[in-house]
């Protein structure tokens, strides 16, 4: 078991701004939801639901929920603490930074709770979360470790984890962070994710000026929020949710919306950042009541794929605020046919030629040889862009459009190929009629799609995903092709 070390256990670390609530996760009966799977709790190594479940269970993010009694609280911390030596889901790195860091704000709200036992177990876990590092994953996993580390050293006003924590965070927020300041693994939830961890940093760095150099390190890590705040503010859609592209989905990160009332409420101000190295852009047109989110970025952290997809010149779309075009997500982590499929190109708004992917994604968060994007023309109505992910022998080239008429694409295979084929996949909810099929035009809910240069137009019945292990079902437009195809979107 564990041996519990002696922690400078101080109250005058525990302050804090408000921050933000999480989703009631606790619903009481010894039963959590995550995920959108409800079990009663056995025990932290539980795994009914597959290990993602298991660590959500042990992040103890639901100690921030809102109807969560402070009694309540104590209770599954003692809990945790008396099961350790039997835990080992839990002891794992990611899941204990994400701990450390839930407790610190525990125990900052409710200052009272924090005896002895329970600061030394959390100062034991900072120290093990020292020795396990993730530099075997790096990614959001290092950058959640770093996180931890920085809050801890704080909350225990310890110098040597200040330093260790504030260098490693440092580091990898230079590495991590995009200069148009897009988290690099290019997953919108995940950059949600990240500037809530760092927006916490700085509110304990703010409101608990410790170390000397304090407040030299919290203005950097404001800088760095500053342009995360200005890549989302630039991202967002007019509803302010966020495109469900790569590994996304909703219900996991903190709304763009109450990231960015947490920001105001840390006195930080911004300004939307010009999409860039983040490989994303978005076209609008307020005549057209039209905006579109497209990928023409290739793969920004090449080590560490893991949340990427095969969806180069992908796309979602939105009319009059609503979605109608969009990407299939992610139901699942667990590795199998539904999760290699939400990753493969056939689940985008693009191109496969001769079936094949446009990158290779394998063993649920793994990536092969991936395609190389040569951008040809990037105007804010206007881009054209090509890619070799099929060989370099052939290219997909394709040009996006937007203007009051309408959303334009044209795709063009350059290069010997069997079949290529484009795929749309239409919102939930949405009608889809067919009865002009044979002239190249379907409608779409209020829109129409008008296909030229086809060889034929197949309808699918597929499924699409907004949460984790929820299915929705929905269709699919299928334009098979030779060597051209342009169609357009617009206003029936």
């Amino acid at each position: 078991m564990m041996k519990h070390l002696a922690a400078p256990i101080t109250h005058t670390c525990c302050k804090l701004y408000p921050t933000i609530t999480k989703p009631q996760c606790f619903v009481g009966n010894n039963q959590f939801t995550f995920l959108n799977q409800t079990s009663t709790f056995r025990d932290w190594n539980m795994n009914d639901n597959g290990l993602l479940w298991t660590f959500n269970l042990n992040y103890m993010d639901w100690l921030e929920q809102q109807n969560l009694t402070t009694e309540e609280g104590q209770k599954w911390i003692d809990l945790f603490i008396e099961s350790m030596s039997q835990n080992i889901t839990g002891l794992s790195p990611y899941p204990t930074a994400l701990r450390i860091i839930n407790w610190a704000k525990f125990f900052c709200k409710h200052s009272k709770c924090l005896n002895q036992k329970r600061g030394d177990s959390m100062y034991a876990q900072t120290r093990l979360l020292c020795r396990k590092l993730e530099y075997h994953l790096l990614g959001n996993h290092l950058l959640e470790d770093a996180y931890a580390l920085f809050i801890a050293s704080i909350f225990f006003n310890d110098t040597a984890l200040y330093r260790k924590g504030s260098r490693l965070l440092l580091e990898q927020l230079k590495e991590q962070i995009l200069p148009d300041g897009a988290h690099y693994e290019q997953s919108p939830m995940y950059h949600c994710i990240m500037l809530d961890r760092l927006l916490d940093c700085i509110n304990f760095s703010t409101q608990n000026n410790v170390f000397a150099d304090q407040q030299q390190l919290t203005e950097q890590l404001v800088a760095v929020a500053v342009r995360m705040l200005g890549h989302l503010q630039a991202i967002v859609y007019q509803d302010a949710t966020i495109p469900l592209v790569n590994d996304s989905a909703e219900g996991i990160a903190p709304s763009p919306c109450e990231l960015f009332d947490y920001a105001q409420r840390l006195g930080l101000k911004w300004n939307p950042m010009e999409l860039n190295e983040c490989g994303y852009r978005k076209l609008s047109n307020k005549a057209a009541q039209m905006e579109a989110v497209i990928d023409i970025g290739n793969i920004r952290a090449t080590y560490q794929p893991g949340h990427s997809h095969a969806d180069t010149f992908s796309y979602e779309l939105r009319w009059k605020g609503s979605p109608y075009i969009v990407d299939t997500g992610i139901s699942t982590y667990e590795k199998g046919t539904r999760r290699q499929y939400e990753r493969g190109t056939e689940a985008h708004n693009t191109v496969s030629i001769d079936g094949q992917d446009s990158s290779h994604v394998w063993g649920g968060f793994r990536v092969g040889k991936r395609a190389r994007v040569t951008v040809e023309e990037d105007t804010p109505t206007r881009i054209t862009a090509h890619h070799d992910g099929f060989g370099h022998h052939r290219l997909h080239q394709r040009t996006f459009s937007i203007s009051d008429s309408g959303f334009s694409i044209a795709d063009k295979v350059i290069g010997k190929a069997s079949s290529a084929v484009s795929f749309l996949h239409v919102a939930p909810g949405i009608e889809v009629n067919t009865d002009r099929l044979a002239d190249g035009i379907i409608t779409i809910g209020g829109l129409q799609l008008t296909v030229e240069g086809h060889n034929e137009i197949e309808i699918r019945n597929d499924s699409v995903a907004k949460e984790y292990n929820q299915l929705m079902p929905t269709t699919v437009i299928a334009i098979h092709f030779t060597t051209v195809v342009k169609y357009q979107i617009q206003k029936r």
